[in-house]
């Protein structure tokens, strides 16, 4: 079981699905939610500053929401600013397939999968292979 899961999508209904399956499936202790890349930047930049001292295991992330979508944080995660954090596994989650994204994905050493929404029991315990 994991410790901590940051879930990043704009869509409520997501989080709360997310929340539901992870939590049903013991999958992790807690899960915290971030509306798009910024929110999840902000609680990253909390660690960095010892404000907060929860460091995600993974992050299910999003890659269309406004403000700041999946790859705008993934371009700022993958910065010097987070080396000592960007070891923590990124599983992009999209509503989209698109063979294009799932290269682009690839560019990305963080990230260890790309899968397609709705989150579910087997996909967790498939990733449970994986970190």
């Amino acid at each position: 079981m994991l410790d901590l899961i940051l879930c990043v999508d704009d869509d409520p209904i997501t989080l709360m699905l997310c929340k539901k399956v992870i939590s049903k499936a013991t999958f992790s202790n807690t899960i915290i939610t971030a509306k798009n890349g910024e929110e999840a930047l902000q609680y990253l930049d909390l660690i960095l500053d010892h404000k907060e001292n929860k460091l995600p295991n993974l992050i299910f992330l999003d890659l269309n929401m406004p403000v700041m979508d999946g790859w705008e944080f993934l371009e700022n995660f993958n910065t010097d600013k987070y080396a000592k954090i960007n070891n923590t596994k990124i599983v992009v989650l999209s509503s989209t397939i698109d063979p294009e994204d799932l290269q682009k994905s690839k560019n990305y050493p963080m990230v260890i999968d790309f899968l397609s929404k709705p989150i579910t029991t087997d996909m967790l315990n498939y990733l449970e292979s994986k970190i």
